[in-house]
């Protein structure tokens, strides 16, 4: 293993990175389409308010804040196409169970959510995991976007249904429309590229290898920089799953909410994502993330400002939309500048830096719900807008002293690394 020069900006037409807007569906339906989306608009219709349902979606994402804890394993004893297929099915057969609870806030609904949440995590690490064998510089960005269209897509989508069904179909029913939802686009494994055979090693060799591959990642100085961007509240995304139980403060309907939180969301965030992708490679996303954030902190000041009215709403949501999906297409590249390549641990190193990089939705999720908890539905998105914001200057600040922080390229010397 060794440190390489900088990957060529040539696309590999072989490596497909379009696959991984399909790839992490299943993880994406029950991270942003569900907790994070239609579980809030969901409880309050059964009678919870905001504050305690922003609490509940704040426990719900902690998954995705430590799921390196369990995800390594989707570099061992079976592909990671195999991965994605089988926490896939498991996933959505907890969440079936989990609907068919009298209430998706009792304690037993919480708590399959969450497994099935655990379960559909180990997918997002295959993803890395495959994502971290493309070589090229421009497949990277594209499959960044793929990555981030793919799980904004398919999260609203499941917004839209969810919430348009929610007055049609009982909970259970509900339950079987996210499960299979969250099945169908795992197909698209079928259509990834022949993968190289796997290389025979010892497992002394095998953890030495692996001690190399995390060295080469998070021993270095940069790592700290890469840490401290991913770690800060810029472009969290929290609000995504708030303002559904925001609309009724702005007089928008459930049935406005599915189409503008829904399906013209999912067109706004695919549209975002692909943006990104256009970006030129010499503008690397260690910078453009926190200029993209604080575009997007711009959006939310509208809904922290002007009056209570569904115009309002609707363009606050519309602009939010849009730029979070450049953000989060900003936010996986950055993620794959500080994985470097996959090599035998891609999964488990990408793990660990999404695991990091998702601590702001939590504790977000918890300060937003603060702030509607202390200064009402205006104080919501102010929370998030002057968070972001400040995070963003110090950002840029700190690149303008110190530098951007340096991207390494890890090679592997053997066909060890797998799909």
């Amino acid at each position: 293993m060794r440190t390489s020069h900088p990957q060529s900006a040539i696309a590999d037409s072989n490596e497909r990175p379009w696959l991984i807007a399909f790839l992490i569906a299943p993880t994406a339906i029950i991270d942003v389409g569900l907790v994070t989306g239609a579980l809030s608009f969901l409880l309050r219709r059964e009678g919870i308010d905001p504050a305690r349902g922003s609490q509940i979606v704040a426990l719900l994402t902690i998954p995705h804040t430590i799921y390196f804890l369990w995800c390594p394993i989707a570099d061992f004893w079976i592909r990671r196409r195999t991965w994605i297929v089988l926490s896939s099915s498991i996933a959505a057969a907890v969440l079936v169970i989990a609907f068919h609870q009298p209430s998706l806030g009792s304690s037993w609904a919480i708590r399959l959510i969450f497994l099935s949440y655990c379960l559909g995590l180990l997918v997002a690490a295959s993803c890395g995991g495959i994502m971290g064998t493309f070589r090229s510089a421009m497949n990277r960005r594209r499959a960044s976007s793929a990555y981030q269209a793919g799980s904004l897509f398919f999260s609203a989508i499941t917004v839209f249904a969810l919430v348009a069904l929610a007055d049609q179909l009982p909970l259970s029913g509900l339950g079987w429309v996210a499960a299979s939802m969250l099945l169908l686009p795992t197909l698209a494994v079928y259509f990834l590229p022949p993968e190289p055979a796997p290389v025979q090693q010892s497992l002394r060799y095998t953890f030495a290898r692996i001690r190399r591959e995390f060295g080469l990642t998070f021993r270095r100085w940069d790592a700290i920089p890469y840490t401290l961007l991913i770690t800060m509240p810029l472009c969290s995304g929290a609000m995504i799953g708030l303002l559904p139980s925001l609309a009724a403060d702005f007089g928008v309907s459930g049935q406005q909410v599915a189409w503008i939180n829904g399906l013209a969301g999912a067109l706004l965030t695919t549209l975002g994502t692909l943006t990104a992708s256009v970006i030129p490679v010499r503008l690397r996303a260690p910078l453009a993330y926190p200029m993209a954030g604080i575009l997007n902190a711009s959006t939310l000041a509208i809904l922290a400002i002007a009056p209570l009215r569904p115009s309002v709403y609707f363009t606050g949501t519309v602009l939010y939309l849009f730029t979070i999906g450049v953000c989060w297409a900003l936010f996986t590249g950055v993620a794959l500048d500080f994985l470097g390549s996959s090599g035998k641990s891609g999964g488990a190193r990408y793990a660990i830096i999404n695991s990091i990089g998702n601590l702001p939705v939590a504790y977000m999720t918890y300060l937003d719900g603060r702030g509607y908890a202390h200064w009402g539905p205006h104080g919501m998105p102010a929370m998030d807008a002057l968070l972001s914001v400040s995070a963003a200057l110090f950002l840029l600040i700190y690149y303008r002293l110190r530098g951007v922080p340096r991207r390494i390229q890890v090679e592997e010397r053997t066909q060890a690394s797998v799909y």
